[in-house]
């Protein structure tokens, strides 16, 4: 089974965001639970390294104070990962404000660190809600972009 990192995210995040409890599993459980799911140790060990740079990234600041009217100017390794329509739908989620500019920096490295060949609007969506439900306060803004990933017709943005 060739799985990539974002599945293995994808497979926790959809495991426990409807437990009802707050389960904190401690890494070995996680591991456990992964294997008997089919994920592969590398998969699994990078997987965590993610969520671990996840939690990381909340307790040191990213950027300095940003205002609304700041504007993100990406770097060269970030063009190259990030093409026109994935840098376009995150200003679009901070525009809307899905995104504050310091969660739009935790995103953007946690997309960098899925180390996938391609990134694409849809794991940006996955990945956005795995950033709003760990920072505590955010039930809104995650709930607005549970919408956006499940709508039926996603369209053009008017």
């Amino acid at each position: 089974m060739k799985e990539n990192v974002l599945d293995v995210l994808m497979y926790l995040f959809e495991t426990y965001i409807d437990a009802e409890e707050e389960p904190e599993p401690d890494q070995n459980e996680l591991r456990d639970e992964l294997s008997r799911a089919g994920f592969g140790d590398s998969e699994i060990d990078r997987a965590l390294e993610w969520l671990d740079g996840l939690t990381e990234r909340h307790d040191s600041p990213l950027c300095p104070a940003q205002t609304e009217h700041g504007t993100r100017i990406y770097n060269d390794f970030e063009h190259q990962r990030l093409d026109a329509s994935c840098r376009g739908f995150i200003t679009y989620l901070e525009q809307i404000g899905i995104l504050s500019p310091p969660q739009r920096e935790i995103l953007i490295d946690r997309l960098l660190a899925l180390e996938t060949p391609d990134i694409d609007v849809e794991q940006i969506k996955w990945v956005v809600l795995m950033v709003l439900f760990s920072q505590p306060g955010q039930e809104l803004a995650y709930a607005r972009m549970e919408d956006l990933v499940f709508e039926e017709n996603p369209g053009l943005v008017h």
